[in-house]
């Protein structure tokens, strides 16, 4: 763990969020808190998950990355 005020420990959390707030949050405005966590829901199990490459990942999707790691193993 790194000192209060380190932003290493939080990264990628923090790249989560930026990458929420830019893709789905600022760009709509929900009417209801159902819709707003149905529209979430959607975000990050159908498109975040599934679909969206990540450069960490080597641009591939994180269930494309687990799939293939779990084939290396």
């Amino acid at each position: 763990m790194s000192r209060k005020g380190n932003c290493w420990d939080n990264a990628v959390v923090e790249s989560f969020f930026s990458s929420l707030k830019l893709e789905v949050v600022h760009t709509r405005s929900f009417r209801t808190r159902e819709e707003a966590r149905r529209v979430l829901f959607d975000y990050i199990e159908v498109f975040y998950n599934r679909k969206r490459r990540h450069s960490s990942l080597g641009y591939v999707s994180p269930v494309e990355y687990e799939r293939t790691t779990e084939v290396r193993r």
